[in-house]
């Protein structure tokens, strides 16, 4: 099959379940190189569980996955993670008792291009300042918003080619989503192509270029964000509009 120029990421009919239980059913969706891209829905919808099975988390049990061009639907989370493809959960999975720089430096062990440690550090410092100020500070202590820019800070230091987000805006405070939402529009604006998973549909939809809507394992709608903030039925069932 080929592939549209510019395309990181195809999802074709992808199926999961955990053990007998069926959780997706036919998921397609692409990402192209310089996107921002969403998955949006209810709590429970699949979006995780789609994310999961491309980064190899979950093994798919029917579907295709191609990533620049080569199928690792099925291949180990670690062989992926090499690939470029970065992947940041939503519990986050920091060292709490590691300091913040060094929660950082394990971003690198899956860089593939050679660039030395220390620039991967600056570009993370300088794009998050607050982390610079906490480098020093055991992960553990830090607030929620600081926990998610840590996260952010991993993930880009493996320089990925692209960048999954899971439920970054999970459990924070209203001002506290608004500055990890922010973070995102930045990286995006750097050139970070983002897929981003989250329920937060009014934010998301404000900030990337186009969003795909999953219900019970399905999707239900696509399209670019600016055309879904006027569906009349995204409206109703999602923003509380008429």
């Amino acid at each position: 099959m080929n592939e549209p120029a510019g395309q990181l990421l195809s999802v074709r009919h992808l199926q999961a379940r955990y053990g007998r239980l069926q959780v997706l059913w036919d998921i397609s969706l692409e990402v192209c190189k310089g996107e921002f891209v969403a998955l949006i829905g209810a709590n429970g919808a699949g979006k995780t569980t789609i994310l999961r099975a491309i980064s190899g988390v979950i093994r798919p049990s029917a579907g295709e996955v191609t990533f620049l061009g080569q199928s690792i639907g099925g291949m180990p989370a670690h062989k992926i993670s090499r690939t470029g493809l970065g992947y940041i959960t939503e519990d986050l999975n920091l060292f709490e008792a590691m300091s913040v720089q060094d929660n950082l430096l394990l971003g690198v062990m899956t860089r593939q291009d050679g660039s030395p440690r220390g620039e991967a550090l600056n570009e993370v410092y300088q794009l998050f300042p607050i982390l610079s100020q906490r480098r020093r500070q055991l992960a553990g202590t830090l607030s929620g918003g600081e926990r998610r820019m840590l996260a952010l800070g991993r993930g880009l230091m493996s320089h990925p080619q692209l960048l999954m987000v899971d439920e970054p805006s999970l459990g924070l405070a209203p001002r506290l989503v608004l500055t990890v939402f922010d973070a995102l529009t930045d990286l995006h604006r750097r050139g970070v192509t983002i897929l981003l998973v989250e329920q937060n549909v009014n934010h998301t939809l404000s900030v990337a270029d186009k969003a795909y809507v999953v219900e019970h394992g399905r999707m239900v709608l696509q399209g670019p964000s600016a055309e879904l903030l006027q569906n009349e039925y995204l409206r109703e069932a999602y923003l509380g509009r008429r």
